[in-house]
Protein backbone atom coordinates (compact mmCIF):
# COMPACT_ATOMS: atom_id res chain seq x y z
CA UNK A 1 0.00 0.00 0.00
CA UNK A 2 2.17 3.34 -0.72
CA UNK A 3 1.57 6.59 -0.02
CA UNK A 4 -0.63 7.79 -2.40
CA UNK A 5 -3.30 4.83 -1.83
CA UNK A 6 -3.33 6.78 1.51
CA UNK A 7 -3.92 9.85 0.73
CA UNK A 8 -6.77 9.25 -1.60
CA UNK A 9 -8.51 6.75 0.32
CA UNK A 10 -8.22 7.40 3.91
CA UNK A 11 -11.30 9.13 5.17
CA UNK A 12 -11.98 7.13 8.73
CA UNK A 13 -10.09 4.46 10.84
CA UNK A 14 -9.27 1.60 10.79
CA UNK A 15 -8.12 1.76 6.84
CA UNK A 16 -8.77 -1.40 5.74
CA UNK A 17 -12.47 -1.48 7.53
CA UNK A 18 -13.60 2.00 8.61
CA UNK A 19 -15.85 2.16 11.27
CA UNK A 20 -18.50 4.67 9.31
CA UNK A 21 -19.02 5.10 5.19
CA UNK A 22 -18.51 7.81 3.04
CA UNK A 23 -21.63 10.16 3.52
CA UNK A 24 -24.04 12.06 2.53
CA UNK A 25 -25.69 10.66 6.03
CA UNK A 26 -30.08 10.49 5.32
CA UNK A 27 -32.42 10.14 8.29
CA UNK A 28 -35.87 8.40 7.78
CA UNK A 29 -38.64 8.63 10.26
CA UNK A 30 -35.80 10.86 12.37
CA UNK A 31 -37.97 11.01 15.84
CA UNK A 32 -37.42 13.41 18.50
CA UNK A 33 -38.64 14.36 21.81
CA UNK A 34 -37.66 17.25 23.34
CA UNK A 35 -38.06 19.14 26.39
CA UNK A 36 -37.08 22.60 26.95
CA UNK A 37 -36.03 23.52 30.55
CA UNK A 38 -34.66 26.89 32.28
CA UNK A 39 -31.73 26.24 34.34
CA UNK A 40 -29.01 28.29 36.35
CA UNK A 41 -27.32 30.89 34.21
CA UNK A 42 -24.23 30.59 35.86
CA UNK A 43 -24.03 26.91 34.99
CA UNK A 44 -24.54 27.63 31.14
CA UNK A 45 -21.90 30.38 31.40
CA UNK A 46 -19.27 27.81 32.66
CA UNK A 47 -19.96 25.45 29.97
CA UNK A 48 -20.90 26.94 26.95
CA UNK A 49 -16.89 28.22 25.02
CA UNK A 50 -15.95 31.42 23.47
CA UNK A 51 -16.93 33.15 21.26
CA UNK A 52 -20.36 31.54 21.40
CA UNK A 53 -22.71 33.69 24.18
CA UNK A 54 -25.48 32.46 26.10
CA UNK A 55 -28.33 34.07 25.12
CA UNK A 56 -30.90 32.65 27.91
CA UNK A 57 -31.00 30.49 30.12
CA UNK A 58 -32.38 27.88 28.32
CA UNK A 59 -31.72 23.98 27.56
CA UNK A 60 -33.06 21.50 25.19
CA UNK A 61 -33.06 17.83 26.20
CA UNK A 62 -32.82 15.66 23.68
CA UNK A 63 -33.83 11.94 23.00
CA UNK A 64 -33.67 10.77 19.65
CA UNK A 65 -34.53 7.71 17.84
CA UNK A 66 -33.00 7.24 14.50
CA UNK A 67 -34.71 4.10 12.98
CA UNK A 68 -33.24 4.17 9.36
CA UNK A 69 -30.19 6.03 9.27
CA UNK A 70 -27.50 5.67 6.14
CA UNK A 71 -24.44 3.60 6.93
CA UNK A 72 -25.22 3.68 10.82
CA UNK A 73 -28.53 1.21 11.43
CA UNK A 74 -30.70 1.96 13.69
CA UNK A 75 -30.12 3.93 17.52
CA UNK A 76 -31.40 6.30 20.21
CA UNK A 77 -29.38 8.88 21.11
CA UNK A 78 -30.05 11.54 24.19
CA UNK A 79 -28.29 14.63 25.49
CA UNK A 80 -28.76 18.32 26.07
CA UNK A 81 -28.38 21.35 22.97
CA UNK A 82 -27.91 24.78 24.14
CA UNK A 83 -29.17 28.09 22.70
CA UNK A 84 -26.71 30.52 22.02
CA UNK A 85 -25.32 33.09 19.78
CA UNK A 86 -22.62 33.86 17.40
CA UNK A 87 -21.68 36.72 15.81
CA UNK A 88 -25.38 38.15 16.33
CA UNK A 89 -26.68 34.95 14.67
CA UNK A 90 -28.64 32.55 17.04
CA UNK A 91 -27.87 28.90 16.67
CA UNK A 92 -27.65 25.79 18.92
CA UNK A 93 -24.53 24.01 21.18
CA UNK A 94 -24.73 20.66 21.35
CA UNK A 95 -23.44 20.13 24.62
CA UNK A 96 -23.92 16.50 25.51
CA UNK A 97 -24.66 13.36 23.84
CA UNK A 98 -25.08 9.75 24.60
CA UNK A 99 -26.30 6.70 22.16
CA UNK A 100 -26.01 3.12 21.55
CA UNK A 101 -24.05 2.48 18.17
CA UNK A 102 -20.77 2.71 17.65
CA UNK A 103 -20.92 4.06 14.02
CA UNK A 104 -22.22 6.99 14.56
CA UNK A 105 -19.93 7.97 18.05
CA UNK A 106 -17.24 7.33 15.88
CA UNK A 107 -18.53 9.13 12.81
CA UNK A 108 -19.75 11.56 15.15
CA UNK A 109 -16.50 12.36 16.92
CA UNK A 110 -13.96 11.84 13.94
CA UNK A 111 -16.05 14.14 11.37
CA UNK A 112 -18.04 17.13 12.68
CA UNK A 113 -16.90 16.37 16.75
CA UNK A 114 -20.37 15.57 18.49
CA UNK A 115 -19.61 15.00 22.28
CA UNK A 116 -20.79 11.36 22.26
CA UNK A 117 -20.54 8.81 24.41
CA UNK A 118 -21.58 4.93 24.72
CA UNK A 119 -24.54 4.63 27.17
CA UNK A 120 -28.36 3.30 26.92
CA UNK A 121 -31.05 5.84 25.91
CA UNK A 122 -34.60 4.99 25.28
CA UNK A 123 -37.37 6.71 23.65
CA UNK A 124 -41.16 4.75 23.07
CA UNK A 125 -44.63 5.32 24.02
CA UNK A 126 -46.26 3.99 26.70
CA UNK A 127 -50.24 4.03 26.48
CA UNK A 128 -50.91 7.76 26.43
CA UNK A 129 -47.44 8.80 27.61
CA UNK A 130 -44.08 9.54 25.17
CA UNK A 131 -41.32 8.15 27.48
CA UNK A 132 -37.68 8.95 27.29
CA UNK A 133 -35.00 7.27 29.34
CA UNK A 134 -31.60 7.62 29.54
CA UNK A 135 -28.86 5.06 32.04
CA UNK A 136 -25.64 4.94 31.76
CA UNK A 137 -24.65 1.57 32.74
CA UNK A 138 -26.63 0.42 35.51
CA UNK A 139 -27.82 3.91 36.70
CA UNK A 140 -30.46 6.23 35.70
CA UNK A 141 -29.57 9.60 34.41
CA UNK A 142 -32.80 11.15 32.93
CA UNK A 143 -36.35 10.26 32.57
CA UNK A 144 -38.69 12.46 30.75
CA UNK A 145 -42.48 11.86 30.04
CA UNK A 146 -45.19 13.94 27.81
CA UNK A 147 -48.58 13.61 26.78
CA UNK A 148 -48.92 11.76 23.78
CA UNK A 149 -49.91 13.91 20.46
CA UNK A 150 -52.05 16.78 22.26
CA UNK A 151 -51.55 18.78 20.19
CA UNK A 152 -50.33 19.71 16.69
CA UNK A 153 -47.90 21.86 15.49
CA UNK A 154 -47.07 23.71 12.56
CA UNK A 155 -45.05 21.14 10.56
CA UNK A 156 -43.93 23.90 8.12
CA UNK A 157 -42.77 26.17 10.71
CA UNK A 158 -40.76 23.78 12.72
CA UNK A 159 -38.98 22.33 9.09
CA UNK A 160 -37.56 25.77 8.85
CA UNK A 161 -36.40 26.39 12.25
CA UNK A 162 -34.81 23.32 11.75
CA UNK A 163 -32.99 23.70 8.45
CA UNK A 164 -32.42 27.42 9.25
CA UNK A 165 -30.83 27.24 12.25
CA UNK A 166 -26.94 26.72 12.81
CA UNK A 167 -25.95 24.26 15.10
CA UNK A 168 -22.75 24.31 16.78
CA UNK A 169 -20.07 21.81 18.43
CA UNK A 170 -16.50 21.86 20.04
CA UNK A 171 -14.43 19.19 17.73
CA UNK A 172 -11.30 17.99 19.68
CA UNK A 173 -8.23 15.99 18.29
CA UNK A 174 -5.52 15.00 20.06
CA UNK A 175 -2.04 14.83 18.34
CA UNK A 176 0.12 11.62 19.17
CA UNK A 177 1.66 13.37 21.82
CA UNK A 178 -1.78 14.14 23.94
CA UNK A 179 -1.70 17.97 23.10
CA UNK A 180 -4.74 19.31 21.00
CA UNK A 181 -3.77 19.31 17.37
CA UNK A 182 -7.48 20.39 16.48
CA UNK A 183 -9.57 22.28 18.47
CA UNK A 184 -12.22 23.86 16.42
CA UNK A 185 -15.66 25.04 16.49
CA UNK A 186 -17.52 23.68 14.09
CA UNK A 187 -20.50 24.91 12.31
CA UNK A 188 -23.12 22.73 10.61
CA UNK A 189 -26.99 22.52 9.45
CA UNK A 190 -29.56 20.09 8.52
CA UNK A 191 -30.91 19.80 5.09
CA UNK A 192 -33.40 18.79 3.10
CA UNK A 193 -35.60 18.51 6.07
CA UNK A 194 -39.27 17.16 5.79
CA UNK A 195 -41.59 17.57 9.18
CA UNK A 196 -44.11 14.15 9.05
CA UNK A 197 -45.78 15.38 12.19
CA UNK A 198 -45.06 17.65 14.96
CA UNK A 199 -46.98 17.92 18.61
CA UNK A 200 -46.59 19.49 22.22
CA UNK A 201 -48.28 17.81 25.62
CA UNK A 202 -47.98 18.42 29.00
CA UNK A 203 -44.09 17.47 30.12
CA UNK A 204 -41.63 16.57 33.12
CA UNK A 205 -38.36 15.96 32.93
CA UNK A 206 -35.95 14.67 35.59
CA UNK A 207 -32.32 14.64 35.75
CA UNK A 208 -29.81 12.40 38.41
CA UNK A 209 -26.22 12.90 39.34
CA UNK A 210 -23.74 10.33 37.45
CA UNK A 211 -20.14 11.00 37.68
CA UNK A 212 -19.64 10.62 34.06
CA UNK A 213 -22.85 11.04 32.71
CA UNK A 214 -23.32 14.81 34.19
CA UNK A 215 -26.39 16.41 32.76
CA UNK A 216 -27.69 17.08 36.10
CA UNK A 217 -25.02 19.68 36.05
CA UNK A 218 -27.57 21.90 34.15
CA UNK A 219 -30.35 21.41 36.42
CA UNK A 220 -34.35 21.82 35.73
CA UNK A 221 -35.49 24.97 37.53
CA UNK A 222 -38.56 25.16 35.16
CA UNK A 223 -40.35 23.05 32.37
CA UNK A 224 -41.04 25.35 29.96
CA UNK A 225 -42.57 23.31 26.75
CA UNK A 226 -42.05 19.75 24.98
CA UNK A 227 -41.97 19.00 21.28
CA UNK A 228 -42.66 15.64 19.72
CA UNK A 229 -41.23 16.21 15.84
CA UNK A 230 -41.20 12.94 13.40
CA UNK A 231 -38.86 14.24 10.24
CA UNK A 232 -36.68 13.36 7.62
CA UNK A 233 -33.31 14.80 7.03
CA UNK A 234 -29.74 14.76 5.85
CA UNK A 235 -26.96 15.43 8.70
CA UNK A 236 -25.22 18.32 6.73
CA UNK A 237 -21.26 18.06 7.00
CA UNK A 238 -19.67 20.71 8.83
CA UNK A 239 -17.01 23.70 8.73
CA UNK A 240 -14.70 25.56 11.09
CA UNK A 241 -16.65 28.75 12.61
CA UNK A 242 -13.28 29.27 14.58
CA UNK A 243 -9.78 27.74 15.15
CA UNK A 244 -8.80 27.77 18.74
CA UNK A 245 -5.48 26.88 17.69
CA UNK A 246 -5.05 29.57 14.94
Amino acid sequence: MNIGTIREQAFAMPFTSPAFPVGPYRFVDREYFIVTYRTDPAKLREVVPEPLEVTEPLVHYEFIRMPDSTGFGDYTESGQVIPVSYKGQTGSYTHAMYLNDHPPIAGGRELWGFPKKLAAPRLQVHIDTLVGELDYGAVRVATATMGYKHKTLDAAAIARSLSDTPNFLLKIIPHVDGTPRICELVRYHLQDVTVKGAWSGPAALSLFPHALAPVAELPVLEVLEARHIVADLTLGLGEVAFDYLA
